[in-house]
């Protein structure tokens, strides 16, 4: 029987869930020389006898074993195809390889089986070391991104990675070191080393951290958790001589130790235009306990449905809320709180300018909640249809969300009425482009309602960019 030859098939997003192929539309199967061998090997059981990898340099062969284990279990020769092709985009998935092509043919020499079956990896690896270049869209901020990455640094997909990021607001250096567990990528260990130099006009505040962090990734179930650990120098200062006296109070030097857990439950078929699943996300953080000069516990939370309905238009709902809780007699940090408002969240308001401020310039908030519901649809009369027009979606918005302070002393009952007095809403429509996967942009026009004194509304025309919108 002739080979089965796969190449060029579509790799593995990073942050890919579903592994499954339909082996008719990945793999061309050529016609083979001898249709006998062909029918013996398609209707009965085969057995693969040998899975070979060829082309590794510096790559330690027992992280692979784990990724093409599965093929040896293959039982017919489309159940071959397919986890062959699955343990190709694990190959892909690691991060260390440039290539990886797959050869099945039947076997020969000595030992071999009637209905056996060889399988061949062929792999290039990616070089020792790499350099990148890109531009990054954060939450209504642009940034350049220059990077030097160390790939498969000891052979087992570790990887180290220099990063510096030049933006509109925001300008940091980082050294990074990822070290994934053999045979469950998703389990892994980062350690990170990072300056980083942000400004805040909202606040004029301005602020430079200095830190390390570890953190632990690890999948449980259908959920997905991250174990950190962080501690950082802070320095804020004035960003204006006009800062107010309220801000001038928080400048200075701290220094914050803390732990933090994330838990997250992500059944989405996408991250930018969802049209079904949900998401639930639950981030603790505990500082103080563990040294430093910030002391308080911090939990926040996001949730989203997503429902398709008629005419290819998705109905979503979304939920945030979060409170801080200062310990140990402190008071909270400027540097610490909640923000809202703005084109990623109450649409309609100025960025994170709601709620609590002092001659203008925004302090944050220890509570907050903010809700959103959305229409999205096709643009109208379709244009483009199954190309570039599906990058676009129109969408009809109504948002609501409130921030302020909370006297601890008080019962639940007294929080609740506290968030739920003043309430900021918002509505209005407006068109949507998705970059890639990972970010989008959205033009709107903003009606704001329930305004406050001291809250800067947009009425009218509102853009926004980022890559997590309420």
């Amino acid at each position: 029987m002739g080979a089965v030859h796969a190449k060029s098939l579509d790799p593995l997003p990073m942050h890919g869930r579903d592994l499954g192929v339909n082996p008719d539309d990945m793999i061309e199967v050529p016609e083979p020389e001898h249709e006998a061998k062909q029918e013996i090997l398609e209707n009965k059981d085969v057995v693969v006898q040998h899975v070979n990898i060829q082309g590794l340099g510096r790559t330690k062969e027992d992280l692979l074993g784990y990724e093409i284990a599965e093929v040896f279990h293959a039982k017919n020769l489309i159940d071959v195809m397919k986890k062959a092709h699955m343990a190709r985009l694990k190959l892909l998935r690691l991060g260390i390889f440039k290539e990886v092509e797959v050869l099945i043919d039947t076997s020969e020499g000595a030992g071999a089986l009637p209905n056996g079956l060889d399988v061949i990896f062929e792999v290039t690896e990616v070089k020792r070391l790499t350099g990148s270049y890109n531009t990054m869209v954060g939450n209504n901020e642009g940034s350049m991104v220059l990077g030097l990455k160390l790939p498969n640094m000891f052979g087992r997909a570790e990887k180290l990675t220099f990063q510096f990021s030049y933006g509109t607001k925001e300008t940091s250096y980082g050294l990074s070191f990822f070290k994934p567990q053999p045979g469950c990528f998703e389990r892994n260990l980062v350690l990170n080393l990072y300056k980083v130099t942000g400004q805040f006009p909202w606040s004029s505040l301005k602020e430079t951290d200095r830190g390390l962090s570890a953190e632990l990734n690890f999948p449980l179930g259908r959920t997905s958790h991250t174990v950190k650990w962080e501690g950082v120098w802070r320095e804020l200062g004035c960003l204006a001589r006009s800062a107010s006296f309220a801000v001038r109070e928080e400048s200075g030097h701290s220094l914050k130790s803390a732990l933090s857990h994330s838990m997250s439950v992500d059944s989405r078929n996408s991250a930018i235009f969802p049209n079904r699943g949900a998401l639930l996300r639950i981030n603790q953080e505990l500082a103080g306990y563990t040294g430093g000069d910030a002391s308080f516990l911090k939990e926040d939370f996001e949730l989203q449905f997503n429902k398709h309905l008629f005419l290819d238009s998705v109905l979503s709902a979304s939920l945030w809320g979060g409170m801080l809780y200062p310990l140990g007699g402190q008071t909270s940090c400027i540097a610490d709180r909640f923000y809202l408002g703005g084109p990623t969240s109450v649409r309609g308001f100025g960025m994170y300018s709601i709620g609590p401020q002092s001659e203008g310039d925004y302090l944050g908030g220890e509570a907050y909640w903010a809700g959103g519901l959305h229409l999205y649809t096709p643009l109208p009369f379709r244009p483009g249809k199954g190309g570039f027009g599906d990058l676009f979606r129109t969408h009809f918005f109504l948002n609501a969300g409130n921030l302020c302070n909370l006297n601890y002393g008080e019962g639940p009952r007294a929080h609740l009425q506290r968030l739920a007095e003043c309430l900021r809403w918002s509505y209005g429509a407006g068109v949507v482009l998705r970059l890639g996967n990972i970010a989008r942009l959205e033009l709107n026009y903003c009606v704001p309602m329930g305004v406050q004194s001291g809250d800067r509304i947009c009425d009218g025309v509102q853009f926004g960019a980022g890559i997590r919108f309420l």
